[in-house]
Parts: C-alpha cells; structure tokens; sequence
C-alpha cells in the first residue's frame, strides 16, 4: 500500500525505529525477514519508508525482534495503528488480584528480605524485613519512590554497610547494562551513568570465588555479617505493560550464620500488607 502524503511522517517514524530495533539486535534485514515469514524486499521498504505497513506485519517483527510490549505499542502507534497491548497503573481495580499476589509473595518471604521493582528499579513493594535493613540511611534516598540500584550503591545509602560494595556494584551495573540493550530505555541509562559516577573501594572486585555459585550481596549490621543469594522474578505472561515490566527481588541466606540471624530477628507475624496499595492514578 503506497503511503499519502499526511502518511509519510508515522511511516517515517515507524521505518527508523524498525530498523533502530533490528540494529540494536543485532539482525541483518535477511535475517530478521526471514524469522518473520517476509521478504527482505519487503522489509527494506518498511524500513526506508517507501510503504505503509501491514497491522499483523508490524505484530510478527516486533515479536521476532523481542521487543518489550512498551516498545511493540510505540511502534504500532508509530505505523498507524492502535496500540495492542494496555498499560494500566498498578492501583486500577483490574490489577487488584495481581497486586495482593505481589503483597503475599513479598510478605510471605520474611524473614528473609524482599521487594518489587519496576522498570527504572523503583521500589514499589518491600516487606517489614528490608524496610528494616536500610534504617540509617539519608532520609532522602526513602523518598518516595526509593530506588533500590542508589539505596544500596549511593555512599550516603547502604554502600558503607556492604563489604563487597565493588562485586555488588558490577552486579548492578551489568544487570541496568542488559536491561538497556534489551529496552533502550533512556532513563535506565541515566541511572546506569549516575551509578557508575558512584565512589568504590580502591581494592578490585573478586570476580567470585571458586566455590562461590553466585555473587552474594553482603551486609554489615548490628547483628553482624549477612549474606544473601539474590533471585529475580518477572511475569512472563504478562500482557500489560505494568505487570511485563514489574520484577520480585527475592534474597535468601548465603551461609548458615545469616540464615541463624534473621529467625532470630524475624519478628511476630503481623498479617499486614506489604506495602501500601497504589492508588488507581498512581
């Protein structure tokens, strides 16, 4: 179909970020046309703009590009068309069943530390244990909404109180560095370059250990050392945006002395939320 011309500018629009995302992943125009089922004919005109293109085309490329469902409706829109997939903010009526599981999984983990992020790693649940954790830092860095990549690594937040603060730092800085290419997300890379202006130790990071299975992150507190395994949980059926980009930071015990620590900290089960619930305008 031969584009208007009030067409050319969304086929313009559409064309370079079809073509932005094939780059960034890495795809010849062969490779990427023939995962979807097109011709590379084809495809070069999508990307240079000669043609406006098909709904289920638009649908077929970003799902073989990858792209996460905040970026498959940018492109949409950006061809023409409706975006496909809703966004709702956590306090809509409709994500009310997610939004208890997401309380329960967090609450439920104690006594052991728990919380959830959402894309730009802002704290949107934590439980009584974390909360716990990271008294004593500058008030500012708890303001609302907390950042858990600059609580933990912002010198005036718990980057003092963690012994391994250069192996925690490259964890960090390697997961916002994938979440980037995965998203192009400009504000995670904001976060990634202001993460990295941080100050660290003189001494190398370790690199991990022979006997280490992953990088721990380690605490200092009044009881003494803890160390814990971290695990990251991501929905992966999700078909919202919120929920696609929403993950659960679970952390368990590294070694039997933290493990010992925490139930003998863990106080009475309250039954309380998580976390307040979000407004529906949030």
């Amino acid at each position: 179909m031969t584009a208007t011309n009030d067409q050319t500018r969304t086929i313009r629009d559409a064309g370079k970020m079809l073509r932005d995302w094939r780059q960034r992943r890495h795809l010849t125009q062969h490779e990427l046309a023939t995962a979807a089922g097109l011709s590379t004919r084809l495809l070069g005109e999508l990307e240079t703009r000669r043609i406006l293109p098909n709904r289920d085309v638009v649908l077929r490329l970003t799902e073989r590009l990858e792209l996460p469902l905040r970026d498959r409706n940018a492109l949409l829109i950006a061809a023409g068309y409706e975006a496909a997939f809703p966004m709702r903010p956590l306090g809509d009526p409709v994500l009310t069943g997610v939004w208890s599981m997401i309380e329960q999984a967090v609450a439920g983990h104690a006594p052991y530390p728990a919380l959830a992020l959402d894309r730009r790693w802002s704290i949107v649940a934590s439980n009584d244990v974390l909360r716990g954790m990271i008294g004593g830092v500058d008030p500012a860095l708890l303001s609302t909404p907390m950042n858990w990549a600059r609580l933990t690594l912002h010198p005036a937040g718990l980057a003092p109180r963690i012994p391994n603060l250069r192996d925690w730092h490259a964890c960090v800085m390697t997961r916002l560095r994938r979440q980037f290419d995965a998203t192009g997300d400009a504000a995670v890379a904001d976060l990634q370059e202001e993460i990295g202006d941080y100050p660290l130790p003189l001494v190398p990071h370790s690199g991990g250990a022979a006997d280490t299975v992953a990088m721990p992150l380690r605490l200092m507190s009044v009881d003494g050392l803890l160390s814990f395994y971290g695990a990251t949980t991501v929905f992966g059926t999700a078909v919202d945006v919120t929920l696609a980009e929403l993950t659960l930071e679970t952390f368990y015990p590294a070694d039997a002395e933290t493990a010992a620590i925490m139930r003998r900290k863990a106080p009475p089960a309250t039954g309380g939320p998580a976390a307040e619930r979000p407004k529906a305008d949030d």
